[in-house]
């Protein structure tokens, strides 16, 4: 994580304009105004909209562009965002976010010795980029030597060794010295890498390359002893033949800053915030439009930020012949979700089934779609279907179980429910969420109330600090009588989740059952105040008009019977 910290501090410094934003005249506040709500919410086509409105009549104005620039990159605009920084450079400002667009841009039309120039002229983001923007476009222009003593400078700097080797490495590849790449890339040079996916694949073609298909599979099966996707399937099934593989990882200059620009884009990623991460994955995307990695981390960024319209979009331009394609669908499919298109999500989905019969993750992804719609019968089929492509349980097989269990318990099919839920509880001993649920089904249908206890306590021993599983606990206590104990650990739920209204209708029947009245009383109102359901707020409407002891009278239930230990 110390690297990831030392970027996140290099990238990020000096971002923004040098100057202070001049003064707008009435105009073009609104159209501003606007444009800043919209980027509060990441509406990049209105921000974009209202930042060019403004624009047009406030021509001079920096800070005007700078954040058009940043509207336009949201939006996967690319060659505006440039047009617009090199509009803003020409006012005399400074720019981070000018100067990365520009670099790329440059780069991208091939511009190489003015890339240098500008790098040169103090045309900065800062020194991690700037180094291997260097490199590449000195790369590009025809100067190995000097890239490789650019790429050395980077390798050099504390706390970004590793990107500097990494980069070198690629650069040797492209201009075919594959036993200087394979000596890099294998740590003997300078200490082992921490390669992603995309590094151990062009370690891989490296190798191939050198006549070394066979420490290519090796490698492919010490990276990935989980099991392989089929492009990685078919990889080592084309080097175990003996076929040479081509060194395509990085095709050109424009292929290596995209790396730059993507390899920043997933060390912040999960660190710095998701719009400005975006940045960078966007001048990936623009510098390598066939780079799927970058396309993918954009849609997940955007679906992030809730801009699940773009999301889809970047989802959809994933080719079906693609080996990433059956999870950019997915990924399509739970923006489609979130933004309430349920109907399309589904389609997509089974769309997917139909074309991917055999994929049990579409199959599972189904039935939890269908689950959180409370279409349980489509849901246990699909579960069914999913289930039936595994010749023998296994251990990660559990969440299958316990989701169709679910689906069972709520179409009222309990002896199939509880079934699987021991089946996920066999495959998983102690999971303490399938305990919950088990021991909570058990409370609620009044049954194994014994081990009701037992497994809901197991529950809260693996997860303490779980306000449903300590809810359960206490209510299976106010339900087998035990109502001092029921209070203390109804407190606590109250403590951990103190808006939930199940929870605060509990600890209201607890405080009753204690004799504190009050506090009962309270506690139904706070319950009510949270819009629990509609049978449930009945309920305590009429607890709160008549007590609790009149309510389980009228629905026939036990009395409530205080012992010594309660007071």
């Amino acid at each position: 994580m110390q690297f990831r910290s030392t970027l996140k501090a290099i990238a990020v410094a000096g971002f923004g304009l040098t100057l202070a934003a001049p003064a707008m005249s009435q105009g073009v506040a609104g159209s501003y105004l606007a444009a800043r709500q919209a980027s509060i919410f990441n509406d990049y086509r209105a921000a974009a909209d209202y930042f060019a409105r403004a624009m047009m009549q406030d021509t001079g104005n920096p800070a005007l562009m700078e954040n058009a620039v940043m509207a336009y990159l949201g939006l996967g605009q690319a060659e505006r965002a440039a047009a617009v920084a090199r509009r803003l450079m020409s006012t005399g400002a400074s720019s981070q976010i000018a100067n990365m667009v520009l670099l790329a841009d440059g780069i991208k039309r091939e511009n190489f010795d003015s890339v240098l120039a500008d790098i040169e002229a103090g045309q900065s983001v800062g020194p991690l980029i700037d180094g291997l923007l260097k490199a590449w476009a000195e790369l590009g222009a025809g100067k190995m030597s000097d890239a490789i003593a650019t790429f050395d400078v980077v390798a050099e700097t504390k706390g970004i060794e590793i990107f500097g080797l990494y980069h070198k490495a690629l650069g040797l590849g492209m201009a075919g010295d594959y036993e200087g790449a394979a000596e890099i890339l294998s740590g003997d040079a300078a200490g082992p890498l921490q390669l992603t996916r995309r590094g151990i694949l062009a370690y891989v073609q490296v190798l191939s390359q050198l006549d070394r298909n066979p420490d290519a599979v090796d490698l492919i099966d010490a990276t990935f002893p989980g099991g392989l996707d089929p492009a990685l399937e078919k990889l080592r099934a084309e080097l175990e033949a003996g076929k040479p593989i081509p060194y395509d990882a990085i095709r050109n200059t424009k292929d290596g800053a995209a790396e730059v620009y993507l390899v920043v884009a997933g060390a912040l990623n999960g660190e710095a915030a998701d719009g400005y991460t975006l940045l960078y994955s966007r001048l990936a995307e623009y510098l390598r439009p066939d780079q799927v990695d970058g396309i993918l981390l954009s849609a997940s960024l955007l679906e992030n930020l809730e801009r699940y319209e773009l999301s889809t979009e970047s989802y959809m331009k994933i080719p079906a012949d693609d080996p990433a394609f059956d999870d950019a669908e997915l990924g399509r499919a739970d923006a489609l979700r979130k933004s309430g298109d349920t109907d399309g999500a589904i389609a997509v989905l089974q769309e997917l089934t139909a074309a991917r019969p055999d994929n049990a993750a579409v199959l599972i992804t189904l039935g939890d779609t269908f689950r959180g719609l409370e279409r349980y019968e489509e849901a246990s089929q699909a579960y069914d279907s999913a289930l039936a492509l595994f010749p023998e349980p296994t251990r990660g097989q559990w969440r299958v179980f316990f989701a169709r269990a679910i689906t069972f318990e709520r179409t009222d099919k309990w002896e199939q429910a509880e079934a699987d839920f021991r089946k996920a509880l066999d495959l998983n001993p102690g999971q303490p969420q399938v305990l919950n649920y088990l021991g909570y089904s058990f409370v609620e249908m009044g049954e194994n109330l014994d081990e009701a206890v037992e497994l809901i306590k197991e529950a809260v021993a693996a997860d303490p600090d779980s306000g449903y599983i300590v809810d359960s606990l206490g209510w299976v206590q106010f339900r087998t009588g035990n109502y001092t104990e029921a209070v203390v650990n109804l407190e606590r739920a109250a403590e951990l989740m103190p808006v939930d209204p199940v929870v605060n209708d509990h600890l209201g029947d607890a405080y009753w059952a204690v004799g504190r009245k009050v506090e009962a009383s309270f506690q139904w109102r706070r319950a009510l105040s949270f819009d629990p359901e509609e049978k449930d707020a009945t309920r305590i409407r009429r607890k709160l008009e008549v007590g609790l002891d009149v309510v389980l009278e009228e629905e026939g239930a036990e009395p409530i019977v205080l012992t010594a230990k309660d007071g």
